[in-house]
């Protein structure tokens, strides 16, 4: 099979994460529409997201314990993830939306997301030539990018939830398949004998300790807003344009937009990292979605283009972080652990989530959706303290050839 160089592999690399990635908010972003067809109630439209958390978290752990992300070849996991995760988002079309087979098959989607999202990082890091920052937020860009496929899927599906599911499903049979052309590049290390313990380095090792916490941070506010941002804006405007399609499709386009975003503020935020400190954006990102988190209530029901304009705000800096500090623990790392210890900050990141998405719709319900999201804002306030210790630690000099 002809392979390709370093341009062409992660160009490559880079579709098909987005392509594979279109599966993770498949089932989320028919919410609104089953909502109207079939009732659906807030918990098993809670559990359509976070049960692909959860089986992401369990299937992090087990490739953590056994270094798969180390040991096996990435395309091939990769590929063998893809193919599993499109056949399980597909066989939610066969059952009752409304069943237990959906969450089931949802958290078997989540399970095999663990050989796609921190596989492709590992892969790309292979590739670095002091633009770190760049490739994995190139990464994290088309995971962002593949997050929102699903909202444009549903509005040009005309909101029908069978269009989206399967659309997303195809998206990620291509992308098992593009994987196979793509290569290994020069900084690949041979990985090091089996040993369970090299997942708890991230804990042990106090400099990768301060980039998971940031992490965590980041991640407490990323998918809860992700995963609700679109039922929000759909309730927002229902109240100005009136409930009905209007509101729902104009609801999709701007959630895919909003999410959209952050791809390019991923990539930017790369580029700004390379030249100017990882802990530098880390930091501002935060500071900044934090603030939105506080404000988007207070224009919930108001004019949409102001709402809107400040949510993309919200989903441009909202993610704009997130690749740098998966790049500072590839950078704190040994080089022979990469793929696990991005497994191990990603297995924890997830685990968080579980809380914080389900944590919004009880808000929403309790205090309203004016007040809601403003509870996301305590992540990024730790993680811009933790990314501010890490700065202040002597291995920072490690971080995008010493610029902190």
């Amino acid at each position: 099979m002809m392979q390709n160089g370093r341009g062409a592999s992660l160009a490559l690399i880079a579709l098909c994460q987005i392509a594979a990635m279109a599966l993770w908010f498949s089932a989320s972003a028919v919410v609104p529409s089953l909502k109207a067809d079939i009732g659906l109630d807030g918990t098993t439209a809670s559990l359509f997201t976070s049960a692909v958390q959860a089986g992401f978290v369990v299937g992090t752990l087990v490739s953590a314990f056994f270094s798969l992300a180390d040991r096996i070849d990435p395309r091939r996991f990769f590929m063998a993830a893809s193919l599993a995760a499109a056949i399980a988002n597909a066989a939610i079309l066969l059952v009752e939306p409304t069943s237990f087979t959906v969450i089931i098959l949802r958290f078997a989607t989540g399970i095999c997301m663990a050989g796609i999202y921190p596989v492709g990082m590992k892969l790309a890091t292979t590739w670095a030539k002091g633009d770190m920052g760049y490739l994995v937020g190139l990464l994290v860009g088309a995971l962002t990018l593949g997050s929102a496929a699903p909202h444009l899927f549903n509005a040009l599906g005309g909101i029908d939830w069978r269009f989206t599911l399967g659309a997303a499903s195809i998206s990620a049979l291509v992308a098992s398949v593009g994987i196979l052309f793509t290569n290994i590049g020069p900084n690949a290390a041979k990985a090091p004998p089996f040993d369970p313990a090299h997942a708890l380095a991230g804990f042990r090792v106090q400099s990768l300790r301060l980039a998971n916490i940031g992490y965590l941070g980041h991640m407490w506010e990323l998918y809860a807003m992700w995963a609700w941002i679109g039922v929000f804006l759909n309730a927002s405007f229902a109240q100005t344009m009136g409930a009905g399609g209007a509101a729902s499709t104009y609801a999709a386009l701007a959630t895919f937009a909003i999410i959209g975003a952050g791809g390019v503020g991923c990539v930017l935020g790369g580029l700004f990292a390379d030249r100017m400190g990882r802990t530098t954006l880390t930091i501002l990102a935060m500071a900044i979605s934090g603030a939105c988190a506080l404000a988007a209530g207070f224009l919930y029901g108001g004019d949409p283009v102001w709402l809107v304009a400040l949510c993309i705000v919200w989903g441009f800096t909202v993610v704009a972080d997130s690749p740098q500090f998966s790049a500072s623990i590839a950078e704190l790392s040994d080089r022979r652990l990469i793929g696990t210890m991005l497994t191990v900050q990603t297995s924890m990141g997830f685990l968080l989530t579980l809380t914080s998405i389900h944590m919004i719709p009880w808000l929403a319900e309790t205090v309203g959706w004016r007040y809601a999201f403003a509870a996301l804002s305590v992540g990024p306030l730790i993680g811009v303290i933790a990314m501010a210790r890490l700065r202040a630690h002597p291995d920072a000099v490690k971080l995008a050839n010493g610029r902190r």
